[in-house]
């Protein structure tokens, strides 16, 4: 960015001067082509694929020697819990528990089912608990097929015998349907730009454009399914991600072109200037988030590249709506862009008019004073608030999910006798029992299952695990050739090989970040600063994501139950999605910083100056990606919500502590050294002109 005006000749300029000029075919463009995409990508798109296997690990060869020798028992595993007051061998108990578990296992849904009858070890001593494994038959079981299940075991309950369905598709299945999330969350950014903008009008434009946008993307998603297969989370965490960047894109263009229109420019020059300015920055800040989004592929792990690809395809497709839809939706309003206007004050507006003076500074520029008056102090305790919540990340996160683990082996014939491998884990220190070992059908192979002591997030699930694979196993005969899944184990698997690649995730996503943003304000120094901030709002959010999930702090108030693990995926996912959208924040701000010290050469009035120019559009679009997130709570699906929560956190930090404290106390304590660049010079500064005064006092 630059103090010139913006090129009228450029690739941006042409693309918003033709968007401006034939908006009737760019339009009816969008929306034939929307109608066609939405038709083949929710017609034939891919279905849903939650595999999260592949890769050496032992969990996954296990989950494959299952597909292969067990094909009845892929599917996830629901938990039969029973309380029996006279015990459950009480005659009446008995009949009732016994037709129930018959019921469950003749369903075509579920694989062989143990009776605690038949097991002693699924019985507590007194003989009035009890619980029954039911291995679903298929991975794409759906909730539908569960709900009868569920209902089974409602109706067998009664004041004597007490049933219950737990497992992830029992809660799948019992839970209401989404709902108004996505329509509470729509209402919430309505509201905040009626807010922002005081017009129905200008409200209305950022809304439509990302609507259509996220149709066409979540289509496309479904589409790549199928050469990039995505898990069934990844079409509602696509479309929360798409609704807020989207909004937000299309609210950044939208300002400047008001902006420009309150400057004497015709709505064409504006629309352009709004393209080649807004736009240029929203180009940058949506690959940002491309490239940190693909940044998962670093991982290794199918589930998480599909998430990523899914998402990635969302944001690209709300790009490509700011710089061509809007402005042809700019062509249709012209003038009119503040028509049905939210009543103001005519004072207020006389102010706008003829600019405020020096002494009655905008309350943005006024708190950026405030700041370099003690940017030491501000910086320090910024980032101590950062640090401490920070600090809660390495003490949290535990291996995951709570599953019983699942053992395998190939066998070569059906007399394979691995009893002493049973015995020898049920005799390991922190297993609580071991199943018997049962035989496929083809005599190929042998399964049982066993289940820990500690819980699921507990570390010493972990150690257990590998104290069986390096220790237990290969010291009994026979034990060298089995394998320990499950649920249980791959989650261990997974997290332990993301730990090993987690760094290098890291360092590409930040440093293709960095070379996007050190581009666009030529300052290597700014860049750094971006990329710490940036780090320290992430793990803050995380901290507050531990103690909300895993410690249950407020857990019941924001729709989680009860504490339970974080889910494995969600720091994992969160990272570059939060480090791409903080880098929206910081081009905006950044961009507009940037221009006011080309134009003077002062770097303190240019921080107080950039931030009075976008302290409300980055409060409002803020306040957007917030609403949005955070109505992911009014849903069912907890991980999903694991990852709003931790996303609207991240943006309140960043959006407040971060951009209106850090960012102009760091500048301030770096003064010209922000915009070290190698083999450049340094600016002269330049005079400011009256125009410019008025313009910055407008806002």
């Amino acid at each position: 960015m630059t103090s010139e005006a913006p090129r009228a000749d450029g690739i941006l300029a042409e693309l918003g001067r033709f968007c401006f000029r034939r908006r009737r075919l760019v339009l009816v463009t969008w929306i034939v082509g929307m109608i066609v995409v939405a038709f083949v990508g929710f017609g034939y798109g891919a279905a849903p694929d939650n595999d999260s296997s592949g890769g050496d690990s032992q969990s996954a060869k296990a989950q494959k020697l299952m597909a292969k020798h067990f094909p009845k028992e892929q599917g996830d595993r629901l938990t039969l819990a029973i309380k029996a007051d006279k015990g459950i061998d009480d005659p009446a108990a008995r009949q009732k528990i016994e037709k129930t578990i018959t019921a469950l296992a003749d369903s075509p849904v579920t694989g062989p089912v143990i009776s605690p009858y038949q097991d002693k070890n699924l019985v507590t001593e007194d003989r009035r608990i009890a619980r029954v494994t039911i291995p679903l038959s298929h991975k794409e079981v759906e909730k539908s097929e569960v709900k009868p299940l569920v209902d089974t075991v409602k109706d067998a309950s009664d004041d004597s015998v007490t049933l219950a369905l737990g497992g992830y598709m029992a809660e799948k299945a019992e839970a209401p349907p989404q709902g108004p999330a996505e329509s509470v969350g729509l209402l919430a950014a309505a509201v905040i730009l009626f807010i922002a903008f005081g017009s129905l009008v200008a409200m209305g434009l950022p809304i439509v454009t990302a609507l259509l946008a996220i149709v066409g993307g979540l289509a496309l998603m479904k589409l790549v399914g199928h050469a990039v297969p995505a898990p069934n989370f990844a079409l509602t965490f696509g479309a929360m991600i798409g609704l807020g960047v989207g909004i937000d894109y299309a609210l950044f263009i939208v300002t400047r072109y008001k902006d420009s229109l309150r400057d004497g420019d015709e709505p064409e020059s504006a629309t352009v200037k709004a393209i080649t300015t807004a736009g240029h920055a929203v180009l940058f800040a949506g690959t940002t988030v491309v490239i940190a989004l693909m940044g998962l592929a670093v991982m290794g792990q199918r589930l998480m590249t599909g998430v990523a690809v899914a998402t990635a395809i969302t944001v690209l497709v709300t790009m490509i709506a700011a710089v061509t839809l809007l402005p042809a939706f700019l062509g249709f309003t012209g003038y009119k862009i503040d028509s049905l206007r939210l009543p103001r004050r005519a004072s207020r507006r006389n102010q706008e008019a003829r600019g405020l003076s020096e002494e009655r500074r905008t309350l943005a520029e006024r708190w950026a004073g405030v700041v370099q008056r003690r940017p030491l102090v501000a910086a320090l305790l910024a980032g101590g608030i950062l640090l401490v919540s920070y600090k809660i990340l390495s003490e949290g996160f535990g291996p995951g999910y709570g599953a019983p683990l699942v053992f395998a082996a190939e066998v070569g014939s059906k007399d394979a006798d691995l009893r002493p491998v049973v015995e020898a884990v049920g005799k390991t220190e922190g297993i609580a029992y071991a199943t018997p070992p049962r035989v496929s059908q083809d005599g190929q192979a042998v399964t049982f299952t066993a289940f820990p002591t500690t819980g699921f997030q507990d570390e010493a699930t972990a150690n257990l695990v590998h104290e069986l694979r390096d220790d237990v196993l290969p010291r009994t005969p026979g034990g060298e050739q089995v394998l320990v899944g499950g649920p249980n184990a791959s989650t261990i698997d997974v997290a332990e090989e993301s730990g090993s690649r987690l760094p290098l995730m890291i360092v590409v996503v930040i440093a293709m970040s960095m070379v996007l943003l050190i581009a666009l304000v030529r300052s290597v120094t700014i860049a750094l600063q971006a990329a710490v901030m940036n780090l320290l709002s992430i793990g803050a959010a995380y901290g507050v994501v531990v103690a909300v999930v895993q410690w249950g702090w407020l857990g019941p108030a924001l729709g989680f139950p009860a504490a339970m693990p974080v889910t494995t995926w969600v720091p994992m996912m969160m990272f570059p999605v939060l480090f791409g959208l903080s880098m929206d924040y910081q081009v905006l701000l950044i961009s507009r910083v940037r221009e006011k010290y080309e134009r003077t050469g002062d770097t303190r009035e240019a921080v107080a100056r950039g931030l009075a120019r976008t302290a409300k559009v980055i409060t409002a679009a803020a306040a957007i990606m917030i609403a949005v997130f955070t109505t992911s709570l009014l849903g069912p699906d907890i991980a999903v919500k694991q990852g709003g929560l931790g996303m609207a956190v991240a943006v309140l930090i960043d959006a407040t502590i971060v951009r209106m404290i850090f960012v102009p106390a760091v500048m301030e304590l770096c003064g010209k050294a922000n915009w070290w660049m190698p083999g450049r010079r340094t600016p002269k500064a330049v005079s400011t002109t009256p125009v410019e005064v008025g313009e910055e006092a407008r806002v």
